[in-house]
């Protein structure tokens, strides 16, 4: 098969496996509302933390974070062997992360994509991963917003890209989901300001 349907193939199958609704999966194993019906109406891990099931949002999590590293963790260790340039590497990681955010599964209404970029991030770098979790862990742990961790991880996420590799083309491409996830929390960024947005736990929102 030429390098191209090679890569084209990647590419939808990274958009498939991002688009795999694990916040809905997790619900129907627990036996659980539909997250889309509550809190923040978010199929993510945050919002099923909201049924008040811890067992529940650490499944969705960890599918999410699981589906992001896988996709570009085999374009990574397979791709060479298929003659595949190393841009595709790139393209799986936009490829798998957009498929969450806009899910043919969900008639492409997904979730924010935090935890798929925090998957993605740490099959390309584990180093650029690790320091962008802290910076969300940090962020969370201290004042109690998932959204606001988000946004300051997901602003931190291109430097430490930068300081990492220099001008890389890899660089772009965490900038691009960067922008991604900050303009998915563009309505919890209005609500922060407004002092009406949710802590983590909480079950309003």
């Amino acid at each position: 098969m030429p390098p191209l349907l090679i890569t084209l193939a990647a590419i939808l199958a990274a958009y498939l496996l991002g688009s795999i609704p694990f916040a809905l999966v997790a619900s129907r194993v627990f036996g659980l509302a539909d997250p889309r019906s509550y809190g923040s109406k978010n199929p993510g891990a945050t919002n099923v933390l909201r049924s008040g099931h811890k067992g529940a949002a650490i499944f969705t999590l960890i599918g999410d974070v699981a589906k992001g590293w896988l996709a570009v963790f085999l374009a990574s260790r397979y791709g060479p062997e298929y003659g595949l340039a190393s841009a595709t590497v790139g393209l799986v990681a936009l490829a798998v992360f957009f498929g969450h955010l806009y899910p043919v599964f969900l008639a492409f209404k997904g979730g924010k994509g935090v935890a798929t970029a925090a998957g993605v991030l740490l099959a390309i770098d584990p180093w650029l991963g690790l320091a962008t979790l802290a910076t969300w862990l940090f962020i969370a742990l201290v004042l109690r917003y998932s959204s606001l961790a988000a946004l300051v991880a997901a602003t931190a996420a291109p430097v430490y890209a930068f300081m990492l590799w220099g001008n890389n083309g890899m660089v772009v491409t965490v900038g691009i989901i960067a922008m991604a996830l900050v303009g998915k929390h563009w309505p919890n960024l209005q609500r922060l300001m407004a002092g009406s947005e949710p802590k983590i736990g909480s079950r309003k929102g």
